[in-house]
């Protein structure tokens, strides 16, 4: 078990954070053997008398990282009553963040130069031939430079190290918060450990067989192409209910027809978008669905994907008469070359794929994207394409971990889990909820009647059902809650909690 040397973090505004770093087996197998890195953070109780224990978080992701997320957060997403009766501790999986990552370029600027020739999603044929090859280098790559880290990657392994931070935090048993991809986490842990689970908040929940096992690719096995197409269609809805005063896209036509208007000439026709300091960025067709799922995830910030909708619209019809469009709206080897020096360490998308690679099975040929990519867009239009793609990689390159867990997922604890699912959610569908429920002898369902991706920093009756939860072990099966925030009713300026919601989805969107 490792000791925990908790210190000051360094950086401003963190000064009610500690810091520390452990070392964990890299292989369970060889547990005096080769270790690897993870790093935490803690905010402690703040009231010590009250102090139940250490809550434990997952973000989501997968690659997410846990400390910088904590950092940017604060504690200020949890109900105070929380904050008094645990230390919060948020720690960046193993092969993510400052946890000994999985890199697949040399430094950052390699990868993000990389990526930045890289479509959101390939659409034509030619496109997809060409995606499908740097792909292909993109798994080469990870391979070649941390391929041993990626080896031991899995979901599993995260499990088995979070169990060794809270035997050295000193708690009998896990309190666990985690979101999206955390809660894959989550039935991981307590599949692996059903002991020494006291408490686990599941937040928009991810279906474990379909994450493990399952025909097609893992893009299309999770949902999220008919979740988001869903959603979007809410999205339109809501904003021609709304008006042209609280939506600008409403004051262009029906908001519908108006975006697959703009869809269908993004196609033919990317917009060069001005940009402050006279240069211009191209937006395609890949680009504008892309910000589309992004901002998807929150309601708060609908009210800026159709000022920015409506924007696109003025710069791709530049000669026929629009509704008034502002200014606001366009703006809305590894280890040896480690030692060498020759690579970094950095915060890389290679987390992301690490854990979804080795977690489950891959059956598809990199081939056979072009067929699944047609079929998902026939069932969810301009979303189904794009999220088939996810998990190319995997299917490129056969990453493995002999220590992964694919099941079986009828959970054996007889804790108490707190599964919160979204009605409208792009990213977990709702009608994941209750079978992912339906594991575990006794899951209470919270509802929450709304829109985005986890009720993180938009339900206060979420977070007080989960502050009850957590504290006192009570929830109400088939409960329901509200948002504080409906869309497109969102006053300007939004408060510090708010905007601080509208982080970035995991690199690959869960």
């Amino acid at each position: 078990m490792p000791e925990i040397d908790w210190v000051s973090c360094e950086g401003e505004g963190l000064e009610a954070f500690e810091c520390a770093s452990v070392e964990v087996p890299t292989d369970y197998d060889r547990p005096r053997g080769a270790t690897t890195t993870i790093a935490l953070t803690r905010l402690p109780a703040t009231d010590p008398e009250q102090r139940i224990g250490s809550l434990f978080l997952n973000f989501g992701g997968p690659g997410g990282p846990g400390v910088e997320t904590l950092h940017l957060l604060g504690g200020d997403f949890l109900a105070q009553q929380v904050r008094a009766s645990f230390d919060v501790i948020g720690f960046d999986p193993r092969g993510v963040g400052q946890s000994d990552p999985v890199t697949c370029f040399p430094n950052a600027d390699s990868e993000n130069a990389f990526l930045a020739q890289q479509p959101a999603f390939p659409v034509t044929k030619r496109e997809e031939s060409r995606y499908i090859a740097s792909t292909a280098a993109l798994a080469v790559s990870c391979a070649a430079l941390s391929g041993d880290r990626i080896s031991h990657a899995s979901t599993a392994n995260v499990a088995r190290d979070m169990d060794l931070l809270r035997q050295a935090v000193g708690d009998e048993q896990l309190s666990y918060l985690g979101y999206s991809y955390g809660t894959v986490l989550g039935a991981t842990y307590s599949a692996l450990f059903p002991d020494r689970v006291r408490a686990m908040v599941l937040d928009g929940t991810l279906d474990p067989e379909s994450w493990s096992g399952g025909g097609g690719s893992i893009g299309v096995r999770i949902g999220q192409g008919e979740a988001a197409s869903e959603v979007f269609d809410e999205f339109l809805r809501l904003c021609s209910e709304a008006g042209p005063q609280a939506c600008p896209l409403a004051a262009l036509g029906d908001p519908g027809t108006v975006v697959e208007d703009l869809f269908d000439r993004l196609q033919e026709q990317p917009v060069d978008v001005p940009l402050g300091d006279g240069t211009t960025v191209e937006i395609g067709y890949d680009d504008a669905v892309a910000a589309a799922f992004q901002s998807l995830y929150s309601p708060v910030a609908w009210t800026d994907l159709a000022a920015a909708f409506a924007g696109l619209v003025a710069l791709s019809q530049p000669q026929q008469p629009q509704a008034r469009t502002t200014q606001s709206d366009v703006d809305s080897l590894g280890d040896l070359l480690r030692t060498l020096g020759l690579i970094e360490d950095y915060p890389s998308i290679g987390g992301a794929l690490a854990s979804m690679c080795v977690d489950g099975d891959h059956p598809l040929r990199p081939w056979d994207y072009p067929a699944q990519a047609d079929e998902a867009n026939e069932t969810a239009p301009h979303f189904g394409r794009m999220r088939s793609w996810v998990g190319l990689q995997c299917d490129t390159i056969q990453f493995r971990d002999r220590d992964a867990y694919t099941g079986p997922w009828e959970q054996q604890t007889d804790a108490s889990v707190l599964v919160i699912g979204t009605r409208y959610d792009p990213a977990t569908p709702y009608s994941f909820t209750q079978p992912y429920a339906d594991h575990f002898k006794d899951a209470r369902v919270l509802t929450v009647e709304g829109y985005g991706h986890t009720s993180l920093g938009l339900s206060a009756c979420a977070d007080a059902a989960i502050a009850s939860y957590l504290v006192d072990l009570e929830a109400t099966d088939g409960a329901t809650c509200t948002q504080d925030i409906a869309p497109f009713q969102t006053a300007p300026g939004l408060d510090e909690l708010q905007e601080e919601r509208l982080l970035p989805a995991g690199p690959l969107g869960f």
